[in-house]
């Protein structure tokens, strides 16, 4: 099967976004420093995480073919 978009991107987090998500939770918008420790931990996060999100999304695809 040929994918009309094999490069398109999923999923993203703009610096925007996380400027938002540290307004709700602390109050205030990150500093250059901040910006970079934050992103250092959202590509641990995502990278730790993905073997367990790829399965998951799997699974529900799989589960969804049976019904």
């Amino acid at each position: 099967m040929e994918i009309a978009h094999p490069n398109e991107i999923l999923f993203s987090i703009t610096i925007e976004d996380l400027q938002f998500e540290a307004k709700e939770k602390i109050g205030r918008e990150l500093n250059e420093e901040e910006i970079q420790i934050a992103k250092k931990g959202l590509e641990w996060g995502l990278l730790t995480g993905i073997g367990t999100i790829y399965q998951t999304i799997f699974k529900e695809m799989i589960n969804d073919e049976r019904n």
